[in-house]
């Protein structure tokens, strides 16, 4: 490959390597990345979709690309209620992958999702008239005050969080990788602290945390997840497993119990003292019980597994030698190993072997058949001495 670059002296935009080498970016999700880059001061008012149309990305190429921005977090997207209740898609672009705690301030100093000033127009056209039906309304129905919707939360405002141990700041990771995997597992920070306690006895129960993650993440519903604090939840609780079960401690004969002395008149029973706390704490847990490593005497370099129930060999070896096995039975099954064929130069081991006698049974049977036919035709040739026997007949006719 011949390589010449002219770099430009006016109207460029510098990329990174980063975005320009992504492995799971598309042409077109970097073509979108380089073309907002470097749009000028006030042309971010569009969306992203309309950026796409000018450069002839649509349909679905548009929905792939944007999906992998998503994912990569090269653009974050919320839906908040704008002026007049109508709903609005913010998004946030930008050119290195960001995380949504960084994006959250983003959000505050553009002052977006604020609510709007009332305005100053009326509601509706006209003068108001007089009610058509009713007169009053019942006592139970003016007891509280009715709102269309409810208040809305104030922009910006974080909830003060606090510090999680090792397992919690674990079991936040996992499911805060959940988006990862799925994109409708995404959850915020505030939804995975809510789940964080039910992660958190998985992890007490022996489960790793890539097993946490592939129970969460496998077997999703067909129409997609519509709550993904919803769905984990009930997850977490219907899969949780079996807490470990303490070993039994030996049980020793108790001695007989001591008849007590009657107390004397005037003087008062002894009370029993009160448990101690490490009487009353229970039996340590049993470890995980994990496999050891052995050895596998195989073929090939050295190499070791775990085995689960006393295995000397590893999978793949046991694999190879039972075909190893079949390939010589049938082997014998083709009238046994042809040393000199020509396929043994082309493989090795049992599948030379068995290549080889294949195709010598092959030439063996049309060999056979070679002779069959000369037998036949030979059959049918006329006798010296002026007689002719006819295939398949015993008759034979003279001259005289």
């Amino acid at each position: 490959m011949l390589w010449h670059a002219i770099a430009p002296s006016r109207r460029y935009t510098k990329a990174s390597h980063d975005v320009v080498r992504h492995p799971r970016l598309s042409s077109d999700a970097k073509v979108l990345i380089l073309y907002v880059q470097g749009l000028p001061d006030g042309g971010t008012d569009l969306a992203l979709s309309e950026h796409a149309r000018k450069l002839d990305i649509k349909g679905r190429a548009y929905q792939r690309a944007k999906e992998q921005l998503l994912l990569c977090g090269f653009v974050h997207e919320r839906r908040v209620m704008g002026e007049r209740g109508r709903w609005v898609t913010q998004q946030v672009f930008s050119n290195v992958p960001l995380a949504d705690a960084e994006v959250s301030p983003l959000w505050c100093d553009a002052g977006l999702g604020a609510a709007a000033s009332p305005s100053a127009r009326f509601p509706t056209v006209g003068q108001p008239g007089p009610r058509t039906v009713g007169h009053q309304l019942p006592v139970d129905e003016e007891r509280e005050k009715n709102y269309s919707r409810p208040a809305t939360e104030a922009p910006c405002e974080v909830a003060d969080l606090e510090r999680l141990t090792a397992e919690e700041a674990q079991a936040e990771r996992v499911l805060l990788s959940l988006r990862h995997v799925s994109r409708g597992l995404h959850l915020g920070v505030a939804e995975a602290r809510v789940l964080v306690a039910q992660a958190v006895e998985w992890l007490r129960r022996g489960v790793s945390a890539g097993e946490l993650l592939r129970v969460l993440s496998s077997d999703l519903p067909e129409g997609g997840v519509r709550s993904a604090v919803g769905f984990l939840r009930h997850r977490l609780a219907e899969k949780m497993p079996e807490a470990t079960v303490p070993a039994a401690r030996e049980v020793q004969p108790m001695p007989m119990p001591m008849p007590m002395p009657l107390p004397e008149k005037g003087q008062e029973p002894e009370q029993d003292p009160e448990p101690s706390v490490s009487d009353a704490a229970p039996p340590p847990a049993v470890p995980r019980y994990v496999p050891p490593l052995v050895t596998c005497p195989g073929p090939g370099p050295e190499h070791v597994f775990r085995a689960m129930a006393g295995e000397t060999e590893c999978p793949d070896c046991r694999q190879a030698a039972a075909w190893a096995r079949w390939a010589e039975h049938r082997i014998a099954g083709l009238g046994g190993d042809a040393d000199g064929w020509q396929a043994q130069e082309q493989f090795s081991g049992w599948r030379g072997r068995l290549a080889a006698a294949t195709a010598a049974a092959a030439v063996r049977q049309e060999q056979e058949q070679e002779q069959a036919e000369l037998s036949r035709a030979g059959a049918d040739m006329p006798v010296p001495g002026g007689e002719q026997v006819a295939a398949g007949h015993g008759v034979g006719i003279g001259n005289g």
